[in-house]
């Protein structure tokens, strides 16, 4: 057991069993596309949280990317056109 899991049962917080970190474990590990089809019992709680890092900063990246395509295109369409209109729905 970690020594911070065991200063926290010490100190008369709410715990977390061992159960309940492998059934959240497994549970994130299905949302991560890389490690979606993998049996669970052969990959790593490190390697889940190191993977969920990776995918997570990789959506940010998505966004930001997203989010600078989406401003060139309003930047350079006409604020009249139906192009504008159909971009502006799409952020309502």
């Amino acid at each position: 057991m970690s020594s911070r899991r065991s200063r926290s049962r010490q100190s008369g917080a709410s715990t977390i069993t061992d159960d309940q970190i492998t059934d959240l474990v497994s549970k994130l590990q299905q949302l991560i596309p890389e490690l979606r089809g993998r049996r669970s019992d052969k990959v790593s709680a490190s390697k889940v949280l190191q993977e969920t890092c990776s995918y997570i900063k990789n959506l940010h990246r998505e966004v930001d990317d997203l989010s600078d395509r989406l401003s060139q295109l309003l930047a350079s369409a006409d604020t009249d056109s139906e192009q504008a209109a159909i971009i502006r729905s799409l952020l309502m």
